[in-house]
């Protein structure tokens, strides 16, 4: 049977970060979430990233098989976890966000402050990974995403973690091109600045090797 579009989304969905949600945080808004969110994922209305994971379709979108990119899916699970702003996109995520690694990855990274086990996708073969940091300290800026925005690690910062956890990702055959990529584009000083307050002067040592500095 042909799925119709008909019902809007509510408000209270839309509003959630990246627009993904829980479905136990759509109780805000149904008295019976899960029934509720399952008709709207009938009707194209919601995209299902995971096990109890939802994100509303852009509206422009709807009804022609819409899915986020692995990095946005990954900041909205995540923000639904720990909220928007406790949560960053870190290594290879952030090389990609960076435009560092042009290609599709099959892993995702995301700094949160509480350790929480791999989740993986049902949309696609692919898995978040969290890594337990604080994400307060972290150099981080905004950067917008089709649904929304969310926290990336800096390019000087992402440098660093790519260099420290080079295998961190399951990409590491991606890792040297993509430091040496974001250090020609990074601020020297503030490079250097990072490096010496995380104590990773190793691994900025790593990083202008694979620079060829």
């Amino acid at each position: 049977m042909a799925r119709t579009h008909s019902t809007a989304v509510p408000a209270g969905l839309v509003a959630h970060p990246l627009g993904t949600f829980r479905t136990a945080q759509a109780k805000h808004t149904y008295a019976h979430p899960g029934a509720e969110v399952a008709r709207l994922h009938d009707r194209g209305l919601l995209h299902r990233l995971a096990d109890g994971y939802y994100a509303v379709v852009p509206r422009t979108m709807v009804g022609r098989g819409w899915m986020p990119e692995l990095e946005t899916a990954a900041a909205g699970i995540a923000s639904a976890i720990y909220g928007p702003d406790n949560i960053v996109v870190m290594g290879v995520s952030a090389a990609r966000l960076h435009g560092a690694i042009p290609r599709a990855l099959a892993t995702a990274i995301v700094a949160v402050p509480q350790q929480h086990r791999p989740i993986g996708l049902s949309d696609r073969q692919a898995v978040v990974r969290f890594v337990k940091r604080n994400t307060q300290g972290l150099d981080a800026e905004r950067h917008n995403t089709e649904p929304g925005s969310t926290l990336v690690t800096t390019i000087e910062q992402t440098v660093l973690d790519l260099a420290h956890r080079p295998k961190l990702g399951d990409t590491e055959i991606d890792v040297p091109a993509a430091v040496a990529t974001l250090y020609a584009r990074s601020d020297k000083a503030r490079l250097q600045s990072l490096a010496a307050e995380q104590r990773r002067i190793a691994s900025l040592s790593r990083a202008r090797t694979w620079a060829g500095q």
